[in-house]
Parts: structure tokens; sequence; C-alpha cells
């Protein structure tokens, strides 16, 4: 997260504690990953399911099955501890609710527009979706949750799961055991750019599924990209980013644990401390580096707190919560004297965490209910988290009786000649002349009487 030279000479005068020492986003569009990906997708609409096979023998070492089999799936919670599997099924049911509760907020309506003029939306779910389910340096066990249940809940019929092979049960159990609770249809040991080709050209004896949600690395992140268009997306994140605005009532300690929290996702995660307190600031930076020495992922969340971890000091909380705009961080948590003047202010963000005792893991982990499928890369200017609405397509409809047709052709009659679009014009006078245009049914409308 990073603030341009523009954008900081509109904050006004603003103090950095720390800055991120490497110059520029996290995530960059590598030529080669985009090359790369390019290459492997063209070859597998070309070659089908044969080359899908071959890149998960030559990338993940995996040859046996290529789809779960449906009681493995049923059974995976069976290799789990007793308490991580309820910890699992909480995290789904709450997950559900939420979802749930969203897609009844959610509500089809008509509208009489004039006498005779109604239009409406009916919320429709898309039919096919694909998920994928990243399990690279953690498992992430939480994404079938915010995905493949998601999508159920929003009412999608047909879901298909990819998780790479891990071994030699193919996909982790665990996140196996999610999937199945979350209602995938089905479930298939694929990882990487070739799960989404497969999914999105129809490759596993499925047709073409017409969404793909999920994270993934920089290579799943691409394919994505470069398949937008033929499916549609859910978004296109980056590495994970946790911003926290505090005031001097913070805890230092918590502040530090909840920024480390995601710096821990990878060695390229933005984690960013906002507050109007410089003593704060300052405790922060030493409490983390006290707490470094003793996290067994220090390696990781030291070098993403080394090269893009920031500490900046703002003149007031105004100006504080314009810097929080425009940084637009995926998880932004909030720990101050007036959450409440925070929550009515702010304005960019994937996810808002309100108080000390909410933190980001609560969510990642499915316990808090909401969706961890964020946008990063400052898009949360313009975009929202996945949900049940992005899986609904909000369909239109309209229907005018005949009565209606003064309320309707005389306008559009005219609108479409002075357009120079005779056909349009047509599609309205025939209606007009059908009805009689000098009948008295226009009465009022001049427009019908123009010249003919």
């Amino acid at each position: 997260m990073q603030i341009t030279t523009d954008e900081a000479r509109a904050l006004g005068p603003f103090t950095w504690l720390k800055k991120p020492a490497v110059d520029g986003p996290p995530a960059q569009r590598l030529p080669e990953v985009i090359d790369r990906v390019a290459a492997m997708l063209a070859d597998i609409e070309r070659n089908g399911l044969d080359a899908v096979q071959r890149y998960a023998r030559d990338l993940d070492d995996w040859s046996g099955p290529v789809e779960v089999d449906a009681d493995d799936l049923r059974r995976s919670g069976d290799a789990l501890p007793a308490d991580v599997r309820e910890a699992l099924e909480l995290g789904h049911e709450r997950t559900n609710r939420f979802a749930t509760a969203q897609r009844d907020h959610l509500g089809d309506f008509e509208i009489e527009l004039a006498p005779g003029v109604t239009g409406g939306v009916r919320y429709v779910p898309v039919s096919r979706v694909g998920s994928y389910l990243p399990a690279g340096r953690f498992p992430l066990l939480a994404s079938a949750f915010m995905t493949v249940g998601v999508a159920k809940a929003a009412g999608v019929p047909a879901v298909l799961a990819c998780s790479p092979p891990s071994g030699e049960y193919g996909v982790h159990p665990a996140v196996l055991y999610g999937a199945y609770l979350s209602g995938a249809d089905r479930m298939f040991a694929l990882g990487g750019v070739q799960a989404l080709g497969a999914m999105a050209f129809g490759l596993l004896g499925e047709a073409p599924v017409d969404m793909l949600v999920g994270a993934g690395n920089a290579y799943v992140t691409e394919a994505k990209r470069q398949l937008f268009g033929r499916v549609g997306i859910d978004l296109l994140a980056g590495p994970s980013e946790v911003a926290v605005l505090a005031d001097e009532t913070a805890d230092p300690e918590w502040v530090a644990a909840d920024l480390l929290g995601q710096a821990e996702h990878g060695p390229n995660s933005p984690a960013a401390l906002i507050t109007t307190s410089e003593s704060l600031g300052h405790k922060v930076i030493e409490a983390i580096e006290r707490q470094l020495k003793m996290l067994t992922t220090r390696d990781v969340a030291a070098a993403a707190w080394r090269d893009y971890g920031s500490v900046i000091v703002a003149a007031d909380r105004a100006q504080a919560a314009a810097i929080s705009d425009v940084l637009g961080p995926e998880h932004l948590e909030v720990q101050t004297a007036d959450d409440d003047y925070f929550h009515k202010e702010l304005r960019n963000y994937g996810s808002l965490f309100l108080g000390p005792w909410s933190t980001v893991a609560y969510s990642d982990k499915g316990i808090a209910g909401t969706n961890h499928v964020l946008p990063t890369g400052k898009t949360a200017r313009y975009n929202a988290g996945l949900s049940v609405s992005r899986f609904l397509k909000p369909l239109t409809y309209q229907r005018a009786q005949r009565e209606a047709t003064a309320q309707l052709a005389p306008a559009v009659e005219r609108i479409s000649a002075f357009e120079g679009l005779a056909a349009h014009e047509a599609t309205a006078t025939v209606r007009i002349d059908k009805i009689g245009r000098h009948s008295g049914a226009f009465a009022g409308t001049p427009a019908v009487n123009r010249g003919r």
C-alpha cells in the first residue's frame, strides 16, 4: 500500500515513522507470468484434459485421479482432530448464516412507472461456478466457506471446486472437509492455471463454468485476468493487506499482533498503521520487533514488515480517515476512542473491523461470518468483496399494456427521429398507428401529430 506524490500532496502534511522499503506495488504483473499463463491456457484449450494432466504431473507431481471420490469427500472430516473439525463446522455455520441473511435482503421487486407500465427485477443466480481453493504455503481452510458456500447460499445449482494436490491424499483433508460442508457438487485435485483452464473450458465432465472465484498466487490471478470475458470472475486479488487505524487509546501490543497476523500471509503482504499518536506509532514499531523474535513464521512476517510495512502519523482524525481511504486496504481495523466516527467517514476498504476486540483473523477463519475474498491494491475504491450478490444477476424486465402506449410511444418516436434511427422510430410508430394516430387516445401528446 503506497501513497503517491499526488495523493500525498492532496492529503496535506503527515509524518512517516516507517516507509515501505520496496517502492512500488507488491503484486506486479511480471511479463514472464503473463506469457507463461497465456501459453498454458492456449495449450489447455487446444489439447484438453491431456494437457491438464500433464501440468498436474509436471508442476504438482500428481498423477493420481483428478477427481476426488464423492465418498472420500464425505469422509474427509474423519481424518481431522475433533477440535479442528468442530471449528470448521462453526466457521461454515457462521459464514452460511451471514450469506443467507445477505440473500434474504436482496429481494425481487416490481414498480408501476406510469399507468400500464411496470418494470421489475428478478435476482437469478448464475448457473455454474468454479471455485479455486488455495493450498500453497499454508492451507487456508475457510476458503471453501467464502466461495463454494456463499455461491450455494446464493442458489447456484452447480459449484465445482479445485485445490492443489497435497501428497498421497490428493487434497488436504481439511480443505476437503471445508468443501464438503460448503456443498461442493464435485471436487478435483487440480492446482494453478490448469485448474482454472479445466473449469473454464469444460474439461471436467461438465459444461464450462460461468464464473471463477477464489484467491491464488500470481499465476492463478493472471489466469483469471486472461479468462475474464470468457467467464466472469470475483476479483483480482493480490497479496493480503491490513491497515490498523488507531489513536492513543489503542494497545500497541494488540496493534502489533494484528499487523503481523496478516504480514505472515506472505513476504510481500503490506501492513500499515495509521495513527494520530506519534507515541503509539513508536510503541507499535518496538512491539513488532519484540513479537517477531518469538514468531514461528518470522521469516515470512519479518520480510513483509521490512519491505512493505508502514507507520503513518496523521495530523488529526479527519486526515487519518483520508489517508486510510487513499490506501483502500483489504482489511481495515479501527481501534480508537470514537470508532463510530470512522465507521461513518471511511469509504474505501475491503472489510472493516471495529474495535480492539475485532481482529481480522476472526473473519479469515470464517468465525465472524463475513467474507475474506476482498479487493486489494487500492481497488476497494470501486470494488467490494465477494458476497452472494456477486453470484446473482439482477435481471430487469418490463411490461407495457396497450393503454400505456400514449405514455411511451410518442416520446420514443420523437427521440428516434431526432437521432436518425428510423427503425427505432418505426417500432413506436406501428403501435401508434395500430391504435389510431388521430383516435383521441393521444390527446395531449402533440409529438404524435407532427406533420402526419
